[in-house]
């Protein structure tokens, strides 16, 4: 049988990997496979850099377009990230009836209805399992492993750069600006680490899990981001100190009237599994009515991890090639005429448990109007700490009892206008995750 012949647009670190993993475990993948995977060509930025790696084996040049193109390129593997020139080459390759795979979680993010539409409509496979956790197999376990269940929700720490400094910050006790420097002097961090530290990385990719999971269409724009960039080191402290860890969160659940699609810091139980999930590492834990809660470990980022899911991508593509389009595993885990409307809840309908901390006049009465107006709004006091602040007052931390956002909001905005009151509050959120 003929082998299946792969172009390569980029051959970076992703790319360099994939095509190490494709050379060394050749013989292994072919007898999963059911014939040769071949990497045949390249379009680079760099040629000579290109050369250097993969030798006279393969073409290697600059045009792009070229490589979409090439009737002899059965499979175009996506590698150059971003989501203006990415996403016309992917929607190009399609319509030259080529397969793509591609690890550009931005790019389906923003355009993943577009692109999913295509390929549907040209009969053309788009797999995506390097775009979310590295070398984790999330997408194929939410897509075919757990098909069975009626997944309740997704939660995921998916971005293992802001895991690092998260982890640092706890272990060591430094600040946010201090762990970021060591962390971007260690390769974790990119020179700009806003997409990072601020959670649009995480939002990415929770996205597609969320459109996996409960057949929804790809909606990253409604999706709530807050980031780990304004994060005291105080509060992972205390947060020790109360039996909890703060991780960067992605969570998506099911409710009765909607969605919700959300990523940021959250406290986590310590017995929990995800919150012992440290260092770069990455971790997602899915319930679903029949299985229950199962988790998913592992490296989130590097080279080969993450050729591991673009290598199973092009090993899959390869098995179902010549299957009828219809009967091959759909894009997003549904088929494209079954996907639902439900709504995408705002962050105002979300409810949860909230850790609040804020620092007052020590003085009588304080507590009673503090807790009169969280009753007012229906938020119920699970535990309180009060201690003396190092400049003056008190600090008071509250954990509550679940409780609707928006209620909380207009809380905070009531106690913060109190004459006793000497800080915002410090709003984090609680997850049980059970």
């Amino acid at each position: 049988m003929n082998p299946m012949k792969v172009g390569l647009l980029g051959l970076g670190v992703v790319g360099g990997g994939t095509w190490t993993v494709l050379s060394r475990n050749a013989e292994e993948i072919a007898r999963r496979a059911g014939r040769r995977i071949e990497v045949t060509r390249a379009a680079v930025r760099d040629v000579a850099k290109a050369r250097a790696r993969v030798g006279d084996a393969i073409l290697v040049d600059t045009d792009v377009h070229a490589l979409v193109r090439d009737p002899e390129i059965d499979i175009v593997v996506e590698l150059i990230g971003g989501d203006t020139l990415a996403r016309e080459l992917v929607l190009e390759a399609i319509a030259n009836g080529k397969h793509v795979v591609t690890a550009n979680k931005a790019l389906l993010a923003k355009h993943g209805n577009e692109i999913f539409a295509a390929a549907h409509e040209r009969g053309v496979m788009v797999t995506f399992e390097a775009a979310v956790a590295g070398g984790i197999p999330i997408i194929k376990a939410i897509r075919e492993g757990l098909t069975a269940n009626r997944i309740q929700w997704v939660a995921g720490i998916i971005n293992g750069t802001t895991n690092f400094i998260l982890s640092e910050m706890r272990s060591r006790g430094l600040p946010f600006a201090d762990v970021l420097a060591e962390a971007q002097r260690l390769g974790y961090a990119e020179a700009d680490p806003t997409f990072d530290v601020e959670g649009v990385d995480a939002a990415h990719k929770l996205t597609l899990l969320a459109s996996l999971a409960f057949g929804v269409p790809v909606q990253f724009d409604r999706a709530h981001i807050e980031g780990i960039s304004q994060l005291a080191a105080e509060d992972i402290e205390h947060a020790e100190r109360l039996g909890y860890r703060i991780k960067l969160l992605g969570i998506t659940k099911r409710r009765a009237d909607g969605i919700e699609l959300r990523v940021h810091p959250a406290l986590v139980p310590a017995e929990r599994l995800l919150a012992n999930v440290e260092g770069a590492m990455n971790a997602v834990l899915v319930k679903g009515d029949a299985v229950g809660p199962t988790l998913y470990y592992g490296q989130g980022a590097g080279e080969e991890p993450t050729a591991s899911a673009v290598v199973a991508d092009l090993v899959d593509v390869t098995r179902l090639h010549t299957a009828d389009p219809g009967n091959r595993v759909p894009h997003l885990a549904f088929q494209p005429d079954a996907m639902s409307d439900t709504p995408i809840l705002s962050i105002e309908q979300v409810s949860t448990s909230y850790y609040l901390r804020l620092r007052v006049d020590d003085q009588p009465g304080v507590l009673a109007d503090i807790a009169r107006i969280l009753a007012d709004r229906s938020i119920s006091i699970g535990s309180m700490i009060q201690q003396p602040s190092h400049i003056g007052g008190a600090d008071i931390i509250f954990l509550t009892h679940e409780a609707v956002e928006g209620n909380v909001n207009q809380a905070i905005e009531r106690i913060e206008a109190l004459p006793f009151v000497r800080s915002k509050v410090t709003r984090l959120r609680v997850e049980n995750l059970i």
